[in-house]
């Protein structure tokens, strides 16, 4: 059964700028910089033929308006017991959108609905034993963020497989967003 999920695909250049992030941190299992995204839409362990479904019914998204997106701060999550360290994206209606038609169009193909709140992110490391304290000094040793900012041409199937840290991820299928 392939697990599977929607995301946006990280420029390469913005992808090596985030990678020069990396290091430092106790208990961080760092993402390697290709497997850098943007989660749409987690969908998980499906059968053959609900993965054709969901591919299938995600290109009535297709042509999909293209958005700016900005990449503004590093960040935690976790509080206390941090987990995953992140590059934060900036809100924007576009991309709340676009998540929302995506949760919309998996709820018709019969997924349950996500349970989350949609936090746009790019996971950069995994945390395991690292304390709050130690976040606290990385995030200010590291405080200098440029904002990144990218246009994505088109949004993705991703597959992967069950693994330690994320990824490897496979493009399943691409929808292209209209300029």
């Amino acid at each position: 059964m392939p697990r599977l999920f929607t995301g946006l695909e990280i420029p390469a250049d913005l992808g090596f700028a985030l990678s020069l992030k990396r290091g430092g941190l106790i208990g961080a299992r760092w993402v390697d910089p290709e497997n850098y995204h943007i989660t749409l839409r987690f969908i998980g362990d499906v059968d053959g033929q609900i993965a054709n479904e969901v591919a299938d019914s995600l290109d009535r998204l297709s042509n999909s308006p293209q958005f700016p997106v900005r990449l503004t701060q590093l960040s935690v999550f976790g509080g206390d017991k941090p987990r995953t360290l992140y590059a934060s994206v900036e809100p924007s209606e576009a991309l709340s959108r676009l998540q929302a038609a995506h949760e919309r169009v998996l709820q018709l193909v019969g997924l349950p609905p996500e349970g989350r709140k949609f936090v746009p992110h790019v996971t950069l490391a995994r945390l395991r034993g690292t304390s709050a304290a130690d976040v606290a000094r990385f995030l200010a040793e590291a405080a200098r963020f440029e904002p990144l900012s990218f246009v994505p041409a088109r949004f993705v199937l991703f597959s992967s497989r069950d693994s330690v840290g994320g990824g490897p991820y496979l493009v399943e299928q691409s929808y292209p967003l209209a300029a």
